[in-house]
């Protein structure tokens, strides 16, 4: 049954959870739809319309902008025609998720710059108001989901079981004194999203939790989100993102023919945007520096060169293809490439 101060179950509706569903999502009860939209809200722009997105009650907080949070609680549950930007789209449906974030993404608000004045900063610290674009670290599993897609190690294969990655070696020993460590799956599957990697509560896996991941024993609604050193020794030595590295230096490599060409390249893939000419002299020189060590040292780069699972492109001369690698390892620990903005 559902709590007496509801009321009864409608006659209609099954007295099994089949009932409660439809009872919980019915248009009579927006508040389904509001706390569903608040959250996608907070995901979007690292806030909720309303701030606690755990309360909805008395206690919490007062939305910042009732109306809107009316309207898109109402698109959800009711989707209008007014996003369908190509006649060979699909309707969306009701409670469509894909239909909602569309709304949000490609609205004025969501696509104003980040920048903001001194003055905007002091009348609105927390951008309650909106008067910038939304600018926050990358939630955990997209950190990892974007590396592999910048390098084209992506799997994306929807559903099925989930994947153990690599964990380091004697960790289950270290947190329960016994020998328990489970194979690791390999390529492709290896590289699908974050959202099906296997978590055990009790070792969870260190790189995620690096960046913040609840540790699942109770429900957390609104994520944190710090900024430590140690999580730019994860970027720079977790063997999935050296591994990330090195597939995006070969495709680089592949893709031009020129080192400055490939730089340009690599930096306008991983931060979507131009270098500017000081940050092109500084990767320029940076790549000559790690070419003469890696030359120089010729076991390093081949040991670099065969860190994780895939394997390295034989074409490419190794000392290059371990110089291009580190390059692209620095690129992807830019607080710019792992932070929306």
């Amino acid at each position: 049954g559902i709590p007496a101060i509801f009321g009864p179950l409608p006659k209609e509706l099954p007295n099994n959870r089949l009932g409660f569903a439809r009872w919980l999502t019915d248009k009579s009860n927006p508040l389904t739809a509001r706390v569903a939209v608040n959250r996608h809200w907070q995901m979007l722009f690292g806030g909720g319309l309303v701030k606690t997105v755990e309360d909805f009650g008395a206690q919490g907080d007062w939305p910042s902008h009732p109306e809107l949070l009316d309207w898109l609680a109402s698109e959800f549950m009711e989707p209008s025609l007014i996003n369908c930007c190509r006649l060979d789209e699909p309707l969306p449906q009701e409670w469509d998720v894909k239909h909602l974030l569309k709304a949000i993404v490609t609205s004025a608000t969501y696509r104003q710059s980040s920048r903001f004045a001194a003055d905007s900063l002091r009348r609105d610290p927390e951008n309650r108001l909106l008067s910038r674009g939304p600018r926050q670290r990358l939630a955990v599993e997209m950190i990892r989901d974007q590396a592999l897609f910048v390098a084209g190690l992506l799997h994306e294969r929807i559903g099925g079981p989930s994947v153990r990655i690599p964990q380091p070696v004697g960790l289950v020993r270290e947190l329960h004194g016994v020998n328990d460590d489970a194979p690791v799956d390999r390529a492709p599957e290896i590289h699908r999203r974050g959202l099906y990697v296997f978590w055990k509560r009790t070792v969870a896996p260190p790189s995620l939790t690096t960046f913040d991941a609840a540790n699942r024993e109770t429900c957390v609604v609104r994520d944190s989100r710090t900024n430590t050193p140690l999580q730019a020794l994860n970027l720079l030595n977790d063997p999935a993102y050296i591994e990330a590295a090195r597939n995006l230096a070969e495709r680089a490599m592949l893709a031009k023919k020129k080192p400055e060409d490939r730089v340009e390249w690599m930096f306008r893939l991983a931060t979507c945007r131009v270098a500017s000419p000081r940050e092109s002299a500084i990767l320029r020189e940076s790549l000559l520096t790690h070419l003469r060590h890696f030359e120089a040292d010729p076991k390093a780069a081949a040991k670099l060169a065969t860190v994780a699972e895939s394997r390295r492109n034989e074409s490419l001369r190794v000392a290059e293809l371990a110089a291009y690698t580190t390059l692209a390892n620095m690129l992807l620990n830019l607080d710019e490439v792992i932070t929306k903005e």
